[in-house]
């Protein structure tokens, strides 16, 4: 069982999620790149190309080296990078051992850091998250300032963010392909032929179909969490990843486990019912979290002192961050090799 807390991957429930992702992917005549930041785990990557996935994406320049050492050799960095001259390095050192390698952009200022890498450009777009992301319209003004720098342009994309809730993940997919279809428009009108036109979240990616994108980019679909749950896009049963944590208390008729906001991450949505839920007692409620307590009101016979529970974390990719390690289902561990690689 392990030392708690500690995470657990039940790799069959993995499996199905990664098959499933890629079936509607084919289905939709689109190509599936997953956001590699949720497992930062090389062994677990393999698993999602081998089943047909055309590269990776990743947040940072540390995690593309750690896939990159592996053996991923196609890499997009879905961020607007600002790299100075320790970053252009690294992402020299990339390019040169053979790696396809895009990289996000959102201003001319940012892209002439990236003059003279061997790197193709993807324009980010805001479609309604509105974080980054130039307006769609601008997207062709950009796309000719970048080339006239001398950027090769490989095309726009766009995390529709706002599908992170439950009135609106159908809507947010709406968003996602009006503005990627007007920023490739734009790009089209500047002389600029857009190769890929990528978007997706996993919210969102049941609605996301062929036609204006071509390419999806979600995370978290290969394990689940909470947040999914409680969006609708999943059930418990395409819960993969689970946080194993040990009941030490009963005090005040609750439940007490060890494993707190270091184990399960902080996350937590409006929306949310919790901090969390239990993967085998859905009417339980995480109602509070401290860094390694979490206090859950369970209805009826609490678990024996002693005994464990399986947690599902409100947002996979913050837990995974914080453990070293996946106990598997079927015994032995993987790395989380990624960890902590946020610049």
């Amino acid at each position: 069982m392990g030392t708690t807390p500690h995470l657990r991957l039940d790799t069959e429930v993995m499996a199905a999620n990664i098959a499933a992702m890629a079936a509607h992917a084919a289905n939709s005549g689109m190509s599936l790149r997953p956001h590699a930041k949720t497992h930062k785990c090389p062994q677990i990557a393999a698993r999602q190309l081998a089943a047909g996935a055309s590269g990776l994406t990743v947040a940072t320049i540390g995690e593309a080296e750690v896939f990159a050492a592996s053996g991923a050799d196609d890499l997009f960095i879905a961020y607007p990078l600002w790299a100075d001259a320790t970053d252009a390095a690294r992402l020299r050192a990339l390019t040169e051992t053979g790696v396809r390698l895009s990289l996000g952009c959102d201003s001319i200022e940012a892209g002439r850091q990236l003059v003279g890498l061997r790197a193709e450009v993807l324009i980010e777009v805001d479609s309604g998250h509105h974080r980054s992301g130039v307006a769609p319209a601008q997207a062709g003004i950009l796309a000719t300032e970048l080339t006239e720098a001398g950027l090769p342009i490989a095309g726009v994309f766009t995390f529709p963010g706002h599908s992170y809730s439950p009135a609106t993940r159908k809507q947010a997919a709406v968003d996602e392909a009006d503005a990627l279809g007007a920023a490739a428009t734009a790009l089209r009108a500047a002389g600029i032929e857009p190769r890929l036109v990528s978007g997706g979240s996993t919210p969102s990616a049941q609605f996301s179909g062929a036609g204006v994108i071509n390419e999806l980019r979600p995370g978290v679909y290969v394990f689940g969490d909470a947040q999914q749950v409680e969006l609708g896009t999943i059930g418990f049963d395409q819960v993969a990843l689970t946080v194993i944590s040990r009941v030490v208390s009963h005090a005040g008729g609750r439940v007490i486990c060890d494993a707190g906001s270091k184990a399960l991450g902080a996350d937590r949505a409006p929306w949310a019912t919790g901090y969390g839920r239990v993967l085998d007692h859905p009417e339980a409620r995480l109602v509070a979290l401290s860094e390694h307590h979490v206090t859950i009101v369970w209805p009826g016979a609490l678990p024996e002192l002693g005994s464990t529970v399986a947690i599902v974390p409100n947002h996979a990719c913050n837990a995974v961050n914080l453990a070293d390690d996946y106990l598997l289902s079927t015994g032995g561990t993987w790395p989380v090799a990624a960890r902590g690689r946020n610049n």
